[in-house]
């Protein structure tokens, strides 16, 4: 079928909102009719070149939330009518990684920046002719995807749209960025750096888990105040105001947890966050940062000396497929806070300008949603 899609094809260039063609399901393949797909910051590295596909055109968008309307062969648990959310790691439960309890490492995941479908190796998008390589596997920047099964998560049909596609990356990994990767326990005191939409999460999760105090750390001022309104307890515009801050509410002890949700993360500034936490305390590092960049500033000493955890996570080290009904689930029972998340939603047309907006700090998460129109 014959829709529309934004596009980049080359660096550093702006978001081209064109015609693509999408194929059939084929065997364990849905289409989608979307209706919100949420703007995170990787899909911005897209466009700077800090996630480099295999090829270009790039179709973006990784957060997305729709209706099935066509399944292939072999879809038994999905059917045309059913609301889901878009996973951005493909989760199949049978790999080694998903057996041993690891389904956010689901072994499908070695394809995400490949561009080929699962269910056959092909190409599924083109463009102009051309293979388009959508951004992991999805490409929710669409008003339809056609995509495997393993990406697709069932969800509760009263949930609006604009709120779920925020489960499909940034709400789960902030979140478990807290609660797994960071262990947070009742009484720890916790920093989070960066409260965009991940950061945020990762507050949420923060305050759910007990913390005492909260810090966070962002240089826009708005995001501080509204921190400080989803629990933070304390608030500073940079590092350096912020170790002062923390080292005297802590008497010096410092912070247990440290979550790393800036919109890119640089090897230059990681020592710093090491710093921030307490001896015996654990740095987990959820931002990402250029491919390119192999660069670290660390004193290895001070981590072992103080036997400190640097700790990576992705999808926040959970289960696509049983947290993000879970969370949707405590959204409806007013125990997560999504709706004050999305700062404004936007026409597919205006995606340059949404991103402008984050980029400029006026967005904790901007949402485009999908009308009649862009069918």
């Amino acid at each position: 079928m014959k829709t529309k899609g934004a596009l980049i094809w080359e660096f550093n260039k702006p978001w081209s909102i064109e015609e693509i063609e999408i194929g059939d399901p084929v065997k364990d393949e849905v289409k989608i009719q979307m209706e919100a797909a949420g703007m995170c910051h990787s899909d911005h590295h897209l466009v700077t070149g800090g996630i480099p596909m295999m090829g270009f055109p790039v179709l973006g968008g990784h957060e997305g939330a729709g209706v099935v309307t066509e399944v292939g062969p072999g879809v038994e648990d999905i059917a045309p009518g059913d609301h889901v959310v878009l996973s951005f790691i493909p989760s199949c439960g049978k790999c080694p990684s998903c057996q041993a309890g690891m389904r956010n490492l689901c072994d499908l995941g070695a394809g995400l920046l490949g561009g080929t479908a699962v269910s056959d190796g092909t190409h599924r998008i083109t463009a102009n002719g051309q293979p388009v390589f959508p951004m992991t596997l999805l490409g929710t920047f669409s008003p339809y995807m056609v995509v495997h099964r393993s990406s697709v998560v069932k969800i509760d049909p009263s949930i609006p749209f604009e709120v779920a596609c925020l489960v499909g990356c940034g709400v789960t990994t902030g979140y478990g960025s807290a609660v797994r990767a960071g262990d947070i326990r009742p009484g720890d005191d916790v920093a989070i750096i960066g409260v965009g939409g991940v950061g945020m999460s990762a507050l949420q999760g923060a305050v759910n888990a007990g913390a005492r105090n909260l810090f966070v750390v962002e240089p826009v001022e708005w995001k501080r105040d509204a921190a400080l309104k989803f629990g933070a307890t304390h608030a500073y515009p940079d590092m350096e105001a912020a170790f002062a801050g923390v080292a005297e509410v802590t008497q010096g002890l410092m912070a247990k947890q440290v979550i790393v949700t800036v919109g890119e993360l640089h090897g230059k500034d990681v020592d710093n966050y090491v710093n921030l936490t307490a001896k015996g305390g654990t740095t987990v590092v959820t931002a990402i940062g250029s491919m390119m960049d192999t660069d670290v500033s660390l004193n290895l000493a001070m981590l072992t000396l103080l036997q400190k955890r640097l700790q990576g996570t992705i999808f926040g080290g959970g289960n696509p497929h049983f947290d993000i009904p879970q969370l949707l689930s405590m959204y409806k029972a007013g125990k997560l806070n999504l709706d004050d998340m999305i700062t404004r939603q936007y026409k597919l047309e205006q995606i340059n300008d949404g991103y402008t907006d984050m980029l400029e700090g006026r967005n904790i998460r901007g949402v485009i949603r999908f009308t009649d129109a862009d069918r």
